[in-house]
């Protein structure tokens, strides 16, 4: 019998050299080849601009989006090192360009403390590029090199005239080939960065210029306060508790840490982390010190002024932070990201560092502005009887909820697969929409749970107050995850989690709601990628035998410049489509569209809540306003 497993020799294996591999896999290196991916390339060139600027090299940036599609980062640092590197027999700039794991950054004493660590940032930009332009001021003259593809034009850089000043462009065109669903930047993705990176430099320059639209649009981000602006950014919509921002700087021979922080009179807690200004939004050890020394700094205070009594148990973290507002900020000469998107800190001597500054600046705050610190005492043992309100409230959520059907909510029509992976859970706004999904659904896979009416507000309740809502109880347990501290992303019972509203204002409002919910109580479902938005059609068009569905106003203009005599139906609810209808167009994973929620910018992120869902109307105004332009519909 001849034997019909193929054979595996030498022969097989394939050796890809340069920059193959990141063309072939770039996930690999910037997460994802969709929008945020495509961000990623502009951060990682400016992450190298930003690193001159922590050494003391750099104290202005310029960022261009380019009217041709392109980026240009430019920098007064001293400039990429053009002389030849042994052991690659290339300029320093060919080689940074063109090899992973090749910068300065690896060389002890070249950068004290650095974002950029891994040495393949610039190297992964020219690579994922369609073109790549450098231009080096370095040596008493210009140089410039172009690549494509991260193949260099030429073997060696070209030396141009003479110059007094230093610094480093790099222009950049990205790959439609790797970029398939577009190369178009955000600019307010690019500001909101760029601004960020200003907060985090105390006195660095940042200017952004959008050359795309008709007039050219600059905005300079320069914050000489550093992260006392940040706080006050971020703390512009909210109330205030006190006037005065902590801040707390300290230096050692290791590295430095940065501390601002201030409390509002809301009831959710917003603290952002970077660690040598790579936003570390997993957290790390410098969130874990912080986090320990701020409960121990108020209670210390609490009980020294007999505002907590010896009877009383201790505040936790939690009824501390309610309201907080804070930025945490470490330098590290040594960092240690996990992965090369180095979202989370795991030094574990930046732990004690971080808690031994804290538990000598902040008792000093906190007497020196006794008044102050009294109101923050008095908030944190409010959030402590409210906790305890809430936890007698989760623990019926959790004696109601349960693995099995059994105590599950009533009117979950789950799905019979057990494995989370292959789940989807249907949000859907109403009964009148439930039924038509329920029959439309694949039941092996699909699950829904109605929800009657709009949810509670959780930007203007407590947790406590959250879980006395029956929707937002049956949402909690469908899910199986937890909420708050209880929250869990291991035990979630669906790893698709699609919210079905209708195609109008109050459809919109409802999702924000749920949105809302999630970004404040199980803000891990979003990190995960497990939150979608439905894409329901707005229009029904038949011509001749054949019947069209359009997503929106636009669709429908684009489909009328070829059919102009058709008289389209619009659905004015999900309770208007026959299960078939909604299968089709919106449930049936082969030929429906889905809007996964991401959060590429915790700080965006949390103004963007703030506004929409909290008091200030007038705020919340003038943002519908701004953005008006934008809106796909309207149900008027």
């Amino acid at each position: 019998m001849t034997a019909t497993r193929d054979t595996y020799a030498a022969k097989d294996i394939t050796v890809l050299e340069g920059l193959e591999a990141v063309r072939l896999r770039p996930g690999m290196y910037i997460g994802t080849t969709g929008p945020r991916g495509l961000h990623h390339l502009i951060w990682e060139v400016v992450d190298n601009s930003v690193d001159e600027a922590m050494a003391g090299y750099a104290t202005r940036i310029e960022v261009t989006l380019r009217a041709d599609g392109g980026v240009t980062v430019v920098d007064n640092g001293r400039g990429i090192p053009v002389d030849k590197v042994e052991k690659t027999g290339l300029s320093g700039l060919t080689t940074v360009l063109t090899t992973l794991h090749a910068g300065g950054k690896f060389q002890q004493g070249a950068y004290t403390v650095s974002g950029g660590l891994h040495g393949v940032g610039v190297s992964v930009v020219n690579a994922l590029s369609e073109r790549l332009e450098a231009e080096v001021r370095n040596s008493g003259h210009i140089w410039t090199q172009g690549f494509r593809r991260g193949v260099p034009d030429t073997k060696h850089p070209k030396k141009g005239g003479a110059v007094k000043k230093t610094g480093t462009s790099i222009t950049f065109w990205p790959d439609p080939e790797i970029f398939q669903e577009g190369t178009e930047f955000e600019y307010e993705t690019v500001a909101a960065r760029l601004r960020e990176m200003a907060f985090l430099n105390r006195g660095l320059e940042i200017v952004l210029t959008d050359e795309r639209g008709e007039e050219p649009v600059n905005q300079t981000f320069h914050y000489k306060g550093g992260l006392i602006d940040f706080v006050k950014h971020l703390n512009a919509k909210r109330d205030v508790l006190h006037p005065h921002i902590i801040d707390i700087v300290d230096t050692n021979t290791d590295g430095e840490v940065d501390v601002a922080m201030q409390w509002t009179t809301s009831y959710n807690e917003s603290v952002l982390s970077f660690a040598n200004t790579i936003n570390t939004h997993e957290g790390g050890t410098h969130e874990e010190g912080f986090r320990k020394a701020l409960t121990k700094a108020i209670n210390d205070f609490a009980r020294s002024k007999n505002l907590l009594k010896e009877k009383d148990p201790n505040l936790t973290g939690e009824d501390v932070r309610e309201g907080l507002t804070a930025v945490v900020s470490v330098r590290v000469r040594n960092p240690q990201f996990e992965g090369q998107t180095k979202t989370k800190l795991g030094n574990t001597e930046i732990r004690s560092y971080v808690e031994k500054v804290l538990n000598r600046r902040l008792p000093e705050w906190l007497e020196r502005y006794s008044p102050e610190a009294r109101r923050i005492v008095e908030k944190s043992i409010n959030a402590a009887k409210a906790r305890e309100a809430a936890r007698k409230a989760r623990e019926l959520t959790r004696r109601k909820s349960g693995l099995e059907s059994g105590g599950l909510p009533d009117k979950l029509a789950d799905c019979s697969s057990r494995d989370p992976g292959q789940s989807e859970l249907f949000i859907v706004e109403g009964n009148s929409a439930a039924g038509p999904a329920k029959q439309a659904r694949d039941s092996n896979t699909q699950a829904i749970l109605p929800i009657r009416g709009k949810i509670l507000n959780v930007e203007k309740a407590r947790l406590a107050k959250a879980l006395q809502n029956a929707e937002v109880q049956d949402i909690i347990t469908a899910l199986g995850t937890g909420i708050g501290d209880d929250f869990d992303l291991t035990k979630a019972r669906y790893h698709k989690v699609v919210l079905l509203a209708d195609a109008d204002v109050d459809g919109a409002h409802i999702r924000t709601l749920l949105l809302t919910l999630f970004f404040r109580h199980m803000r891990g479902l979003i990190e995960a990628g497990y939150i979608y938005i439905a894409q329901p059609p707005l229009y029904r068009v038949k011509v001749g035998s054949k019947v069209h569905y359009l997503r929106d106003d636009a669709a429908l203009r684009e489909f009328q410049k070829d059919h102009p005599k058709v008289k389209p139906t619009r659905f004015k609810g999900l309770g208007e489509m026959n299960p078939r209808e909604l299968w089709e167009t919106t449930m049936n994973p082969e030929t429906r569209t889905l809007l996964r929620v991401e959060m590429e910018d915790a700080a965006r992120a949390e103004e963007t809540f703030s506004i929409l869902m909290g008091d200030v109307v007038a705020d919340r105004k003038a943002f519908i306003q701004q953005n008006a332009s934008d809106v796909r519909f309207l149900d008027i």
